[in-house]
């Protein structure tokens, strides 16, 4: 399988992405109590922010198939 070089814009957009997923995982994981207890935000805007801006600079806004080529190349499944 070739495996290109990200720059690092590209990287730095895919490490923000991973972020941000480990961020919601998390926050699922540790919601427990009852049904309809008060949820908190799930994702901190600060967090949303930091991943939709590294996109944005690594022109990968409005192509999500590229984008996620790059994130299975960076961390793909066991």
């Amino acid at each position: 399988m070739p495996t290109a070089v990200l720059t690092d814009r590209e990287r730095t957009a895919v490490q923000a992405y991973l972020r941000l997923l480990h961020t919601v995982r998390a926050a699922f994981d540790a919601q427990s109590g009852p049904p309809d207890a008060p949820r908190p935000s799930v994702v901190p805007p600060s967090v949303l922010a930091e991943a939709e801006a590294a996109l944005a600079r690594a022109g990968l806004t409005g192509n999500e198939e590229e984008f996620f080529r790059m994130v299975r190349d960076w961390c793909p499944e066991p």
